[in-house]
């Protein structure tokens, strides 16, 4: 559990694929954002324990960030928003949907959506203060899986223009694994840059070894 300008951030690792489910929290008033329950309820269940969920925020519309959005629904009675990009691809429907630059209230505070297409054509980002909620766009050592060239040049651009822009203190808390901060992941992106090559990659790139 970390803060950052009051909102508490909760990781909450489930699921075969170690997905990582997040809640952010006002503690002065109580009220949080869920964010991509993929799985195991009942441990996010405990994890949310005591909050009053007020919104569901899907970053992408993969199952293994979704696994466990209808029980998450039901315990939480929230509305679920994701970006209509990835709309059609999460169970049960969306009530809201989010636009790139739109605040989502956080208790007293809110969080930023950063649309960062690439991974998904919807994928999302969430900044609170100086916290990143990334999704799959990126991880510590390089990008979300692409499926194409023309993917990963969108999420690269993702990358730099949206979120390489912030503070270099910005925590990244990612989909899946260990977090890493704005600074650490331009390092490592320079490297990759710098690096002449003749084929167009895509897949799953890492940035020190590519």
């Amino acid at each position: 559990m970390s803060e950052g300008n009051e909102i508490l951030v909760t990781k909450i690792t489930v699921g075969p694929y170690g997905e990582n489910c997040y809640l952010l929290a006002d503690p002065a008033t109580g009220e949080g954002v869920l964010v991509d329950p993929g799985a195991e309820i009942e441990k996010i269940a405990a994890a949310i324990a005591g909050t009053i969920v007020t919104k569901i925020v899907i970053t992408h519309g993969h199952f293994d960030h979704t696994g466990a959005l209808q029980q998450a629904r039901a315990a939480t009675a929230a509305p679920v928003a994701a970006h209509p990009l990835d709309a059609a691809a999460i169970p049960g429907g969306i009530q809201n949907t989010v636009a790139d630059g739109e605040e989502i209230a956080c208790g007293h505070h809110s969080l930023r959506v950063i649309h960062t297409p690439g991974h998904t054509p919807g994928s999302i980002c969430l900044l609170a203060g100086t916290n990143l909620i990334a999704g799959d766009t990126v991880f510590p050592g390089g990008p979300g899986k692409t499926a194409t060239p023309a993917a990963f040049e969108r999420i690269v651009s993702s990358i730099r223009t949206r979120i390489h822009v912030l503070s270099d203190s910005t925590m990244i808390y990612p989909g899946h694994g260990d977090s890493t901060t704005v600074r650490q992941s331009k390092e490592e992106y320079a490297i990759f840059a710098s690096k002449p090559r003749q084929e167009r990659p895509f897949g799953d790139v890492l940035w020190l070894s590519n």
